[in-house]
Order: C-alpha cells, then sequence, then structure tokens
C-alpha cells in the first residue's frame, strides 16, 4: 500500500540500502534538535525517494504543542538551516499555502502574518528605524482555489514578476506517515513544492522550474493517513485490506492541533525572520511581528 508522506526522510526509512544509491544523508544532533539532511544527487536517487535532485533538511525539535519558550537552542538550529538554504542577498517572498479556516492547513496563512514585511522600508523611514540595512521582504496568504479562483502558484508567479523578487519562500502544512512525528518536525528543501500532495488533491507545482526563481518550501506535518494508524496499531495481519482502503481517503491531525499550529506558526516565522535578518536580534523580532 502507498502511504501518503511529504517527508523526504520517511520516504528514505523504507528503502534498502540499494535503493539509497544517488541519496547522501547526513544525521546529527545540533543544540537540542536532531537535524537530518538529505541531498539526492541525481535521477536515480529522485526515481527512488520520489522526490527532485535537491536537498532536503529535517529538523526534529520539542513538540510544538509543550513548545512554551520560542527563542532557544532547537530556534537557532532551525534558523541556522533555513539560512543556509537562502541566497546571500536579493529580494524574498514569503507566501503562506492552505486555509486558514481549516486548523490543521492555517500553518502557511499564519505564518505569513507573522513575517516581518521590509520591502516598503527604504529611504528616511529605513534610517528611522536604526536596524541599518533591512533585505526586501514581503508575504502574502495565498488562500486555496475553491476561494480565489487562482492557483497559489499562479498568484506567487504575477507577484514575482511584478515585484521582482529574488527568491520565494513557501510555507504549508504537510503530511506525515508517522504519527509521532505529527508537530515536532519541520522540513525545508530547495526544490519547491507541489500543495497537497500529501493528501491526494495536487495543484500546481511552485519550484524554480515554475517561477523562474529559487524556491524554498518550508513546512510542518500536521495529519497522518488513517490507514498508516490502523496498520501501525493492530498490525499488517490483523487489518482486512477492504477496510484499509476505505480509509485511504481519511487523514488524521492531533487532539491539541490548535495550539499545535498556533505555536509552530509562532516559531517558525521567527527562524525565516530571523534568517532573513541576522543583524535584527530574536527579541527585537518577537517585538517587531507580536
Amino acid at each position: 500500500m502507498n502511504f501518503r508522506t511529504d517527508l523526504a526522510l520517511e520516504r528514505c526509512e523504507f528503502l534498502g540500502k540499494k535503493e539509497l544509491e544517488g541519496i547522501e544523508i547526513e544525521a546529527f544532533e545540533a543544540s537540542g534538535a536532531k537535524v537530518t539532511r538529505i541531498d539526492v544527487v541525481n535521477e536515480k536517487g529522485a526515481e527512488s525517494v520520489g522526490k527532485p535532485i535537491g536537498r532536503y533538511v529535517t529538523v526534529e525539535v520539542t513538540p510544538f504543542a509543550k513548545h512554551a519558550h520560542f527563542i532557544d537552542e532547537s530556534f537557532e538550529t532551525l534558523a541556522r538551516e533555513i539560512r543556509l538554504l537562502l541566497p546571500d542577498s536579493g529580494s524574498v517572498l514569503v507566501a503562506g499555502l492552505g486555509n486558514v479556516k481549516i486548523t490543521p492547513d492555517a500553518l502557511g496563512p499564519k505564518c505569513a502574518s507573522m513575517i516581518f514585511a521590509t520591502r516598503h522600508i527604504t529611504g528616511e523611514l529605513l534610517k528611522a528605524t536604526g536596524f541599518g540595512n533591512l533585505r526586501p521582504v514581503c508575504s502574502f496568504p495565498t488562500g486555496v482555489l475553491g476561494e480565489t479562483g487562482a492557483e497559489a502558484g499562479e498568484l506567487i508567479k504575477g507577484a514575482v514578476q511584478t515585484l521582482g523578487i529574488e527568491t520565494v519562500i513557501t510555507i504549508d502544512a504537510l503530511a506525515a506517515r508517522n504519527a509521532a512525528r505529527l508537530g515536532t518536525t519541520v522540513q525545508m528543501c530547495n526544490t519547491g513544492i507541489v500543495p497537497g500532495s500529501g493528501v491526494g488533491n495536487s495543484r500546481q507545482e511552485i519550484s524554480e522550474k515554475t517561477l523562474g526563481v529559487p524556491v524554498i518550501a518550508i513546512g510542518v506535518p500536521t495529519v497522518v493517513d488513517a490507514a498508516t494508524l490502523i496498520l501501525d496499531y493492530a498490525g499488517e495481519n490483523a487489518v482486512k485490506k477492504d477496510l484499509l482502503r476505505q480509509q485511504e481517503s481519511m487523514m488524521v491531525t492531533p487532539r491539541e492541533v490548535d495550539l499545535m499550529i498556533e505555536r509552530a506558526a509562532k516559531l517558525t516565522s521567527l527562524a525565516i525572520n530571523c534568517a532573513l535578518q541576522p543583524e535584527i536580534s530574536p527579541e527585537d523580532m518577537l517585538m517587531l511581528t507580536s
């Protein structure tokens, strides 16, 4: 059975050593977080893992529902890994994907609302802030096709062309295979994203190929396939295939999803802000975006 997951780490976990050809994996502990860097280096690796050639970084932290302190060692690790994926300079658009009215899908819009927008801060206004040089950043939630009538990729492409954007960061909720990774994991990659692919509702691809500029995709898994949970808890031999097929369209999310999304959005947006504006301290950034 083909279980849904957006995490490159989970896809690699189910591959044998021979199937990992073309894939380089580095895992280490860093400041209270577990970091796994996966480099898909050729087409053979891309075919095995089902992901485009590029880098995928997973940072596993304290569960967001229990993460009351945002400025800690794991935050520093997250900000550093985002910074390593970003070009050193140039204007940036941060796009929050998803539906703010559906809690497990609200990560992107909530993150976008907490991004420190600076593109309009120039000249005398910039001098008055006392921050020195600020990287030009703009941000917006894309909404969903059913409400806007436009694909998120179309809206982002229009903004890139109109505003002269040089890098795009997308933020979206993801699907995981392992329920233990819900609300504890952040994945980032430099290959872009196909919104909705993890829950079987693929939309237009958002990547350097479609936009013409680098795309960094950041996400947190908030749902897991119901059929996966059934197998994990009951065992494959104890479950009828007909029952699994009935659950293929169902996704499960934690009871504390509201708190998880709020804290995940706050931590992720803070890490993005500090990666984009490294001269501003996390404490000052929190005050600017609260």
